[in-house]
């Protein structure tokens, strides 16, 4: 099979070639400085491994001054002996996750100060110089500690614009 130019693009000159993707996503990951790395060596225009296609957007069926609420599941009552009240706690967060994705758990028992510490710690972790964060990039998921660029960098239709650091404390914990 040939393919045919036509049109402006059939002019050599001003012919480019078609976007190759993989060869950008993998110049990307191999920098191991994530999006972090872009932004701090000064880019000016968005890389194109991150646009998203448009395709056929709906109208959504919520009007825009509708009050939706992220569902909030309380586990005060999960440690409980009444199964009756844990299995109603398991499929509140069975239909959250099918329904929205997400959901805010409260009395999970971790404390404001845990949870402040936490988020600290991931911001100072990411403000880190690079070279230090590079130590941990890795596409390997059962790594106890990962830092990378979009887990689903290579299968995902397009790239997030995100960085992740991930920590796995179970079954042992990482040495700090």
């Amino acid at each position: 099979m040939v393919a045919t130019r036509t049109g402006p693009e059939a002019d050599p000159a001003t012919f480019k070639p078609e976007y190759d993707r993989l060869g950008e996503l993998r110049a990307f990951d191999e920098t191991k400085a994530g999006v972090k790395g872009l932004v701090d060596a000064g880019i000016t225009a968005i890389p194109r491994i991150f646009y998203r296609k448009s395709v056929g957007h709906k109208e959504s069926s919520v009007s825009r001054d509708a009050q939706l609420s992220i569902p909030v599941i309380d586990l005060g009552g999960v440690m409980a002996k009444d199964s009756a009240q844990r299995k109603e706690i398991v499929e509140r967060v069975r239909e959250a996750s099918e329904t929205w994705g997400f959901f805010q758990i409260v009395n999970h028992g971790i404390s404001e100060s845990v949870l402040e510490e936490m988020k600290d710690g991931v911001c100072r972790f990411h403000e880190q110089d690079t070279e230090v964060k590079k130590k941990y990039y890795s596409r390997e998921s059962m790594k106890p500690v990962i830092y990378n660029s979009n887990f689903d960098l290579y299968g995902a239709p397009t790239t997030n614009w995100r960085d992740s650091f991930v920590c796995r404390m179970a079954p042992h914990r990482p040495n700090p």
